[in-house]
């Protein structure tokens, strides 16, 4: 008896093939996201252009300059209300360059989330990977669980 491979395993072989492509298209964002974090700063001005304060492409403060004395005349607390705000706009801006690029995609991953400490990376990863897997598993093919890695197989 014959059987035809690819009507049996057709709905699989698309869903692998779809994973595939997904992932290829994340991998490319995550290629153009690492050329912002090496490249890209973002520079954000105080509303009263007391100081200026320079952001690399992960959001991180890397420099502050002080325009003249102005500073110097601020009572305490509007500096320091200056600075957060400052430093919540230059984060904010150099994390849009990220979303701008990556956005949620077909896949609905967040990686904003993820360059923000929001998303845990391995769920981000095991949903995109998902999928693949899933038609793996639909191939007959056992495909083990990253999170069973070092458990001992003996005790079960």
């Amino acid at each position: 008896m014959m059987t035809d491979w690819a009507s049996a395993f057709g709905n699989a072989d698309l869903g692998v093939e779809q994973a595939l492509a997904d992932l290829e298209r994340e991998k490319q964002k995550l290629r153009e996201v690492s050329k912002i974090w090496e490249e890209s700063t973002t520079t954000v001005r105080a509303k009263d252009n007391s100081f200026s304060m320079t952001f690399d492409g992960r959001g991180e403060l890397t420099d502050v300059s002080f325009q003249g004395s102005k500073y110097r005349s601020l009572p305490p607390a509007q500096l320091a209300h200056h600075i957060v705000e400052a430093v919540r706009q230059g984060r904010n801006e150099a994390m849009a360059k990220v979303e701008k690029v990556m956005g949620t995609g077909a896949t609905g991953l967040d990686f904003a989330g993820v360059a923000g400490g929001k998303v845990d990376p391995m769920e981000m990863m095991n949903s995109l990977l998902g999928p693949m897997l899933e038609g793996l598993d639909g191939l007959g093919m056992s495909v083990p669980d990253p999170s069973d890695k070092g458990k001992d197989k003996k005790s079960e």
